[in-house]
């Protein structure tokens, strides 16, 4: 196998131009001009975890081959990485493959035929609404990032499972008499809601005169703004994992378990699935069903236990 180390400074051939890496920095340049910044990580991510299997070294991409793909995927999980990483590593790749072989930089050799590429069934990330009453009702006023971090917690939920991202975001100008408006980072879907007191109760808390922004994540307007939101969900899920620890929940409470619950409460209350999505920001009601179908299978377990009983 040919492999090729980049010097540094020295001006790319066009043989050089055919490996992996020049072709994937081009691309994630390409996404940052867009403002796709959120692939562009994704990307990065993925080329450094790569670039690290292979010891620095670029590889041409007519050396990509599927023993080589398989080799990747084995170091992977020797390296604790999970299915579903591993899986969202070799999609990108496979993107940025089949690219080369449009553009004619490479013949398609079908590198990615024996390495998983889907998306496993997640743990059950909800909660029921006792769990959420009792992270409500802690007391953690001598614990300040705490109780910071349970807050942005609640304000998620009460926001209808409002990512952090778009909540750090908010701008005190998109709360207009009596409706909270905002636009999905992630898809541009504008949605609205209605503002309620345990919504202001929170934002009271942390008001600062100063700050075009609702909610304090983002501290300073003149600094990398999505460096202080990315390294506040850091510190907010380290501080959540320790909260859910002292209930004892069974698995990791993180902001995304708000936005599950939220879906799971309102399946248990009977609310429409397409009301459910909607107040989700679901492009469709597809993607929402997805989140459903892992939510809870207490109800199936009970109805195999009430089967089971006669037979025992």
């Amino acid at each position: 196998m040919e492999l090729r180390k980049r010097k540094p400074g020295k001006r790319l051939s066009f043989a050089d131009k055919k490996t992996l890496s020049s072709f994937m920095e081009t691309s994630i340049d390409k996404l940052k001009r867009s403002g796709r910044i959120r692939t562009s990580e994704a990307y990065r991510s993925t080329l450094t975890s790569f670039m690290t299997f292979m010891d620095g070294k670029d590889i041409l991409f007519s050396n990509i081959d599927a023993d080589l793909m398989e080799a990747y995927e084995d170091y992977l999980h020797t390296h604790g990485v999970s299915m579903n990483s591993t899986s969202f590593y070799m999609r990108i790749l496979r993107a940025v493959y089949n690219r080369a072989v449009d553009k004619k930089i490479t013949r398609h050799r079908d590198p990615f035929r024996h390495v998983y590429t889907g998306v496993e069934k997640t743990v059950k990330r909800a909660i029921p609404s006792s769990v959420i009453k009792d992270i409500k009702n802690m007391d953690l006023q001598d614990y300040p990032t705490l109780d910071y971090a349970r807050d942005m917690f609640l304000f998620s939920f009460y926001t209808r499972g409002m990512s952090f991202v778009d909540m750090a975001y908010l701008r005190k100008c998109d709360l207009y008499r009596g409706m909270l408006s905002y636009r999905r980072k992630k898809t541009s879907q504008k949605l609205s809601i209605k503002w309620e007191p345990c919504m202001q109760a929170i934002v009271d808390k942390y008001m600062r005169r100063t700050s075009p922004y609702l909610l304090p994540i983002i501290r300073n307007i003149s600094k990398e703004e999505r460096l202080q939101y990315k390294n506040a969900l850091t510190l907010v899920n380290r501080k959540l994992n320790l909260i859910g620890k002292m209930l004892d929940l069974a698995h990791p409470l993180t902001m995304y378990v708000a936005r599950h619950s939220w879906a799971s409460i309102a399946k248990e209350k009977n609310i429409p699935v397409s009301i459910i999505s909607e107040g989700m920001g679901h492009e469709s009601e597809k993607t929402t069903l997805i989140y459903l179908a892992a939510l809870d299978s207490s109800l199936v377990d009970n109805a195999n236990m009430l089967i089971l009983r006669d037979f025992v």
